[in-house]
C-alpha cells in the first residue's frame, strides 16, 4: 500500500516497480493500492511525513514498511514477502 498525503499525491513511479516484479514473478499474491492517510483513521500515525510510506501486508497484517522511494529495497522486500 502506498500510504500518501493528500498535498503530495501517491508516487507514481513504483507504481510501475510493482508492475514490473509482478510481471516476473507472476504472483497472484502482489497487489498494489494507494491510500490517502489523511481520509483513513487507521493510518492516522503516517500523517505528517514528507516521505511516501509503502506498508506491505500478508494476511491482512502489517509485515513490512518502507519509508522513501528506495527501488532497491522496495524490489527485495517484495520478493522477500511473497
Amino acid at each position: 500500500v502506498d500510504a500518501f498525503q493528500a498535498w503530495c499525491g501517491p508516487c507514481k513511479r513504483v507504481v510501475d516497480l510493482f508492475k514490473k516484479v509482478r510481471n516476473e514473478v507472476g504472483s497472484n499474491l502482489l497487489h498494489f493500492a494507494v491510500a490517502e492517510v489523511d481520509s483513513i483513521d487507521a493510518l492516522e500515525g503516517f500523517r505528517g511525513q514528507c516521505q511516501p510510506v509503502f506498508l506491505f501486508y500478508a494476511g491482512g497484517e502489517l509485515v513490512a514498511v518502507v519509508r522513501g522511494v528506495n527501488a532497491p529495497l522496495l524490489q527485495k522486500t517484495i520478493l522477500e514477502q511473497l
